[in-house]
């Protein structure tokens, strides 16, 4: 089937599953294909449960002529095709994003901006790859008058892939920093990769860019195209100039444009994300967005899923940053939180995963960083920070660490929490875990009240772990619970 035939049957529905558990009504059924199931398999379900056609590549599960079964070469490739043809049907302008740190957050934050004046697709979570990212392209309507799409990468030609399926119409990357370095080899395939969106929009005459002037590696690669910058005060040719202000712990900022002055009072955590919401003020403004109206959304926008939240129990103020952690925005974090104004300050650190060769050398680094914050107390989990000199008080695992706090119950402290989310989903439950986000479900019952403790207790029942075994998958439940604690 070719591609218009199959946009043809698309547009009889307005929506596409990849999941046979989950069919809305009229839908269209894509069945893609993993390490441990085939979509194909479960093509007559979807339309038993409601979906108006099954697409499949296999011919075995079209043999009987079925007619809303849809047989095609390849189902991930049609899924790209169709979003792709979808996209230009739309003819909504597209900003691309990427880059290695603060990109997720990035994106909320413009989109929260952008919809002060405008309809606005934007990428739901971080669904940023070669599946999550036509997915949301699907999802485009008339009404959509622009959209901002994160694109995620960890090999080489995973940026120039989903542009290709994109084709944005403007482009930001928020930085290149050191992480999965064992998938791009080196920090120089790093910044080859991210700069792959760059490429794209000289290639195909879309030069508009956004971004970071005080960022040399970005300066670097984007010769050639038209720079909208923003950077920190006293940078010369600034679309938007900011000035740090206090983080205390909340983030307040004042940024300039034209003359004009304006104070942001926020509710993100660390000075690092400065970066990030005026990468927001900046397409705001080139997008009309008026000022005031900038302000409001920056200052209204609350961070979710473990990316720089602060949380406060009835013992201790917990700075969650746990959603990944890499060298650069480890140690960013670090940064910020020895600058921060409050007593009794507490860090607990998973490995940076990923790091092939470097791996060593970056878990040394934060080390004798951390040597050089004297922080009141260090807590360290995983066999890579096993490994590093001085030796702070270390746990070969999470298991481990639990037992440490079922003894020893911190209080009255501000408590910093990072490390990887490296787990994939539905490993079995003998792996060890040494990722935050499973440090996070197994230690955030141990530092906060009943109330957090009885969400975090129902979260570990589902989750693969050495100490709660039987579950599905880890982040799954992790965001679950976190959502159903804290709030979106």
């Amino acid at each position: 089937m070719d591609i218009s035939a199959l946009y043809k049957c698309f547009t009889e529905c307005g929506k596409v599953t990849t999941d046979s558990r989950n069919c809305p009504e009229g839908s269209m059924f894509i069945a893609l294909k993993g390490e441990t199931f085939n979509g194909n398999a479960y093509a007559l379900q979807a339309l038993e449960k409601g979906c108006q056609y099954a697409v499949v590549d296999e011919k075995e599960y079209a043999a009987d002529g079925h007619p809303r079964i849809l047989l095609v070469d390849d189902c991930l490739k049609a899924l790209q095709e169709l979003a792709n043809y979808h996209r230009h049907k739309m003819g909504t302008r597209i900003i691309g994003i990427t880059g290695t740190n603060g990109k997720t957050t990035t994106k909320e934050l413009i989109a929260s901006v952008l919809q002060k004046r405008y309809e606005v697709l934007y990428t739901q979570g971080n669904l940023n790859n070669h599946i999550g990212v036509p997915l949301t392209l699907l999802r485009l309507t008339p009404e959509h008058e622009l959209a901002v799409i994160e694109m995620g990468a960890n090999h080489p030609g995973e940026i120039k892939a989903l542009t290709r399926i994109v084709e944005p119409d403007y482009g930001m990357i928020t930085n290149v920093g050191k992480a999965h370095l064992e998938g791009f080899g080196s920090f120089e395939g790093v910044i080859k990769t991210k700069g792959e969106l760059y490429e794209h929009l000289r290639y195909n005459g879309k030069h508009i860019i956004f971004i970071d002037k005080d960022n040399e590696y970005l300066t670097a690669i984007s010769q050639g195209l038209t720079r909208i910058c923003y950077g920190m005060e006293g940078g010369e040719g600034l679309y938007i100039s900011g000035k740090l202000g206090a983080c205390a712990p909340f983030l307040s900022f004042e940024w300039e444009h034209e003359g004009q002055k304006f104070e942001v009072n926020t509710h993100l955590i660390g000075s690092y994300n400065m970066k990030n919401a005026l990468a927001a003020i900046t397409v705001g403004r080139f997008f009309s967005v008026p000022s005031r109206q900038i302000c409001e959304a920056l200052e209204a926008y609350v961070p979710h899923n473990n990316r720089s939240q602060l949380t406060e129990t009835t013992d201790n103020k917990l700075i969650v940053d746990a959603y990944n952690a890499n060298p650069t925005s480890m140690m960013a974090a670090l940064e910020n939180f020895r600058l921060m104004n409050v007593a009794h300050k507490m860090v607990i650190l998973g490995d940076m995963k990923e790091l092939g060769e470097t791996s060593h050398e970056e878990h040394q680094k934060i080390a004798d960083y951390l040597d050089e914050c004297k922080f009141d107390r260090v807590l360290l989990a995983g066999e890579e920070f096993g490994k590093v000199i001085p030796s702070f008080e270390h746990f070969k695992d999470v298991v481990a660490l639990k037992e440490s706090l079922e003894r020893y119950k911190p209080k009255g402290y501000y408590i910093l929490i990072k490390g990887s989310n490296s787990m994939k989903l539905g490993q079995k439950s003998k792996v060890t875990i040494k990722c935050a986000v499973c440090t996070c479900i197994g230690i955030l019952s141990h530092l906060g009240g009943t109330a957090i403790s009885q969400r975090w207790h129902y979260a570990l029942t589902w989750v693969k772990c050495p100490f709660h075994p039987g579950g599905i998958s880890i982040y799954a439940a992790w965001k679950h619970e976190w959502q159903r604690s804290f709030g979106e």
